[in-house]
């Protein structure tokens, strides 16, 4: 275990920056009731139905972004159900808010690169999701770090750095139940990515941030570590890897101390990325009975728990990432240009 050299950034947003982020134009208003539909879903086991019933269509909700990502839910206090979607587009540099009924509009700008001047193509935050308080937490690739939205509305920096060496570029992370934040590290924030003069590490990492802030460096063996979830009861990990040359996701099981065992070949897809499927293994979220939605060349790959592929969501895009919503059945999904959803009879991991 390595004890963590943690430095602390405080960025205030001033009143003047939240009255322009958080004000700006809708980018596309639609009508709620009739959305646009895309692709299609491939049904490999009949289980395939259980799970996404027949006639289900993958809608667009709103459109016009770079390279769309990290989908997370946020709930209205007020209404159970109710709430909206907050995702990253990363080459524009900001997080974009959705609502039901009145599109989507820019939230936060800049995400993931705060320095001067031009940044690479991929500046913004990557993967997004929720403390047990409620606040955003945010994968930067600009900024290299891991970030937490507090209260009064600045932004501090959870981690930044491994023994003293700055990471590649935060990707995507899941929290385990104990409150242990687990992330990927590979380089596609830095400008010209692994070859990237700036490039500090001689590897991509699988970490583990404790509460008391102390990080831990899980695996290296990844060559290009993406998406990442835990199966609902904790005693595993899933790592998708967004390596061409090895297509794959992994599976790790997850000892009492937090730290990972050998990990082993979940399932892989390099033949369907080198047949012309778009896309590569990214972003993956779990449902209540284990169940695993990971996006993949072609899609969201849906699998039973052992590892046998049920079916695709096939939007006919790179799809990047996913994340459930509204009453823990709706998927939503980020596919190249477009936020997409689709509902499902499965319950999010975590949604009661």
């Amino acid at each position: 275990m390595r004890k963590l050299i943690l430095s602390q950034s405080f960025l205030s947003l001033s009143a003047a920056f939240l009255a322009v982020t958080f004000a700006a134009p809708a980018l596309l208003a639609q009508d709620s009731t009739n959305f646009p539909t895309i692709g299609e879903v491939v049904r490999l086991d009949p289980e395939m139905d259980n799970l996404v019933p027949k006639g289900e269509k993958i809608e667009v909700l709103t459109s016009g972004f770079l390279w769309a990502e990290g989908p997370v839910w946020v709930p209205r206090k007020q209404h159970k159900y109710g709430g909206y979607v907050l995702f990253s587009d990363i080459p524009n540099n900001r997080v974009v808010r959705w609502d039901e009924g009145k599109g989507g509009k820019t939230w936060l700008k800049p995400s993931g690169y705060t320095g001067p001047g031009k940044y690479g193509g991929e500046p913004g935050c990557n993967g997004l999701l929720l403390d047990s308080e409620g606040r955003l937490v945010s994968c930067e690739h600009g900024d290299r770090r891991i970030s937490v939205i507090t209260k009064d509305g600045g932004k501090m920096t959870l981690v930044d750095n491994f023994e003293g060496k700055r990471l590649n570029s935060p990707n995507d992370a899941c929290y385990h139940k104990n409150g242990d934040l687990y992330f990927t590290d590979p380089p596609y924030g830095l400008p010209e990515r692994w070859d990237d003069p700036r490039r500090e590490l001689d590897f991509c990492g699988v970490y583990r941030l404790s509460k008391d802030g102390e990080l831990t460096l899980l695996t290296k063996e990844m060559t290009r570590p993406n998406g990442i979830a835990f199966s609902p009861d904790f005693k595993t990990l899933y790592v998708a890897q967004s390596d061409p040359e090895a297509a794959i996701w992994k599976s790790f099981p997850v000892k009492e101390d937090g730290t990972l065992g050998d990990g082993k070949l979940f399932y892989d897809a390099t033949e369907n990325f080198k047949k012309g499927l778009p896309g590569l293994p990214d972003g993956l979220k779990v449902d209540t009975h284990g169940h695993i939605w990971a996006t993949g060349p072609g899609g969201v790959y849906v699998f039973a728990p052992d590892g046998k592929l049920l079916g695709r969501i096939s939007t006919g895009e790179k799809t990047a990432n996913c994340g459930w919503g509204n009453d823990g059945s709706t998927l939503y999904l980020t596919a190249d240009m477009y936020l997409c959803r689709i509902k499902t009879t499965a319950k999010g991991a975590g949604w009661e």
